[in-house]
């Protein structure tokens, strides 16, 4: 018997190399199978064009012998080459357009929400080339530099603030030129807000006045404060991540991008990830990865086509009659999202965007724009914010602010009614965590979005913070000569029981889903993918998109996922990751007794 294991005689060893054999010649026909009618081959098979997915198309057909294609289920974010012709995504003051119709958005609703009265929330995102960078309203914030120094501690080894604000500033051309916190000449163009608008002004001075500090960089060393925003706004036109990375790439001939393109499945040999398959004009189709397949689809979608291929809780997969290919129960898990409310002031004077939002003056401001790419159409009017701690003793800002010399209802479904002003507030790091399952085995139908809203007392008593700190910043000198009554909440609701009902009625997603996909340690049962974005206990399959974040960050959410995308494309070439060592933060003197 040799060197047989005990027990295993001559015969145990032949039968067992028999099926070793075979399973190989099976594995082989499979590939076989799929060569023989797949649409060819590439290097990586990056599918969605969204804020990761045109990042890494372009940083990755920077190695002329790497081949990339782009699948996008939505259409080009231009027409004919002009985006003039597309101006309802290009035309910065246009973005209610798209986030209020399917043309350019899967158009998702969550289940009801118990906690909220039982109202199903809306959540629209992108789907067109650009993804929902091509939709959003343009803001440009980081978060702070703890919340990646708690992914690094946290098991997202390698995504501290030293190895990510290199990445950050890698990518982005600011106005202002580069300092130690910004770049100068990388793809994504930054501007600041520029009307000088008296309201924008009122509110900055009402914020000092309140005892708030004023930064005059929220991306920069002090988050903390209130001050002037940044901007993904370039010449008066949206830069979204297809103007900054995709179209500047699409003329390499090692770059294919497809519009139109739904990717129904993952294709596996065993657990080895080796194409995709998608639908194109109504026909199936397949292709091969040589090398991997990376999900850049979103916080939704990379999920939801991991469940669809067979990785996700085995138990809920067999439910619904999908081949389990590998258990990992954190697919879908950890859901992560802002809630905001407004709080709207009557404005006393007639300065507000009411009268913009007429007819008339809209189409002034739409040929303006259409003919110089400047005026009214050329920001999205969210041009001053701010971040603060709810609490003392909090480590960093934990509310957040975005001001609007406007009325808003109903995500901009319903045009404003009077001359007013708001500000757009919500708490940053919430407690309250969902998920996100398969509806059923058909990639076509939207899965079940559950965000499990103010389900904790935590989640709730920083709401009545964020509605009482607001009051507390119109209430001030410097809006006296533009303040009329409350809108809302009104006047009328006073107490904490009457400001929670309010809550439960008026909050709504800020659209900033996120961690369905947790990035950690192989040790989490809550991890789909390690540090180095690989899909955990697969092979060639990443994920590079806002759902790897291990927890939701202090902000928006398109700056960060662009930077994720920028160090992932290192980590995918086998480069070193970039490294700032001790760039100062700042921390509030009297962190433990002022808020």
């Amino acid at each position: 018997q040799g060197d047989a294991p005990p027990g295993l005689g001559r015969e145990g060893i032949l039968k067992n190399l028999l099926g070793h054999m075979e399973h190989q010649l099976k594995l082989s026909r499979t590939f076989s199978k799929l060569s023989s009618d797949n649409t060819g081959s590439f290097s990586y098979i990056i599918v969605g064009a969204g804020s990761a997915g045109c990042v890494l198309a372009n940083r990755l057909t920077e190695d002329s012998l790497s081949t990339v294609l782009l699948l996008e289920a939505g259409p080009k974010d231009t027409l004919l080459g002009s985006k003039r012709l597309m101006w309802k995504i290009h035309m910065p003051a246009a973005l209610i357009y798209n986030l209020c119709d399917d043309k350019y958005n899967w158009y998702y609703h969550t289940t009801p929400q118990k906690h909220m009265d039982n109202r199903i929330m809306y959540w629209p995102r992108g789907r067109v080339w650009g993804g929902s960078s091509s939709l959003n309203a343009m803001v440009y914030i980081r978060g702070h530099a703890e919340d990646y120094n708690r992914w690094n501690r946290g098991g997202a080894v390698g995504w501290d603030y030293e190895h990510c604000l290199p990445y950050f500033k890698k990518a982005q051309a600011h106005e202002l030129g580069p300092n130690q916190y910004r770049g100068g000449s990388g793809q994504l163009h930054v501007s600041r807000g520029r009307t000088n608008h008296p309201l924008h002004q009122a509110f900055l001075d009402a914020a000092q006045e309140a005892g708030y500090p004023f930064t005059d960089d929220m991306n920069g060393y002090q988050q903390e404060g209130f001050g002037w925003m940044d901007m993904t706004i370039h010449k008066g036109q949206r830069w979204s991540t297809a103007s900054a990375y995709l179209h500047p790439a699409i003329s390499r001939p090692n770059l294919s991008a497809k519009h139109r393109t739904l990717v129904t499945k993952i294709l596996f040999q065993g657990t080895k990830a080796v194409g995709v398959e998608y639908i194109e004009n109504r026909q199936t189709k397949k292709v091969l990865a040589n090398k991997e397949v990376i999900l850049s689809g979103g916080a939704i979608n990379s999920p939801q086509l991991l469940m669809l291929s067979g990785v996700g809780n085995a138990a809920d997969l067999k439910k619904i009659g999908i081949p389990v290919v590998c258990h990992l129960p954190g697919v879908g898990q950890n859901l992560q999202d802002h809630l905001e409310v407004y709080i709207q002031q009557k404005c006393i004077k007639p300065i507000t965007l009411y009268e913009a939002q007429k007819p008339i003056k809209m189409a002034k401001i739409g040929i303006e724009w259409l003919w110089k790419f400047t005026g009214d159409g050329a920001t999205a009017h969210l041009e001053s914010g701010g971040f603060i701690r709810s609490r003392p003793g909090v480590s960093h800002p934990d509310i957040q602010f975005h001001f609007l010399p406007s009325q808003v209802i109903d995500h901009g479904r319903v045009p404003p009614m009077v001359e007013a002003y708001q500000v757009h507030v919500g708490p940053m790091r919430s407690t309250s965590v969902g998920w996100l399952k398969l509806k059923s085995a058909d990639p076509r139908d939207h899965p079940i979005i559950e965000p499990n809203y103010l389900s904790t007392e935590t989640d709730a008593w920083e709401f009545r913070q964020c509605v009482k700190l607001s009051r507390e910043i119109f209430a001030q000198k410097a809006f006296e000569k533009f303040r009329g009554p409350e809108i809302q909440p009104g006047s009328n609701i006073q107490s904490d029981e009457e400001i929670d009902t309010f809550i439960r009625q008026k909050a709504d997603s800020a659209y900033h889903p996120s961690c369905t996909c947790k990035m950690g340690q192989p040790s989490d049962t809550c991890a789909v993918v390690d540090p180095q974005t690989k899909v955990i206990g697969i092979e060639n399959l990443r994920v590079v998109d806002a759902s790897i974040m291990p927890s939701i960050i202090s902000g928006n959410l398109n700056a960060p996922t662009i930077m994720i995308a920028e160090k992932a494309a290192d980590i995918i070439k086998g480069l070193p990751s970039l490294h700032e060592k001790d760039v100062p933060v700042y921390k509030h003197h009297n962190l433990e007794t002022q808020h």
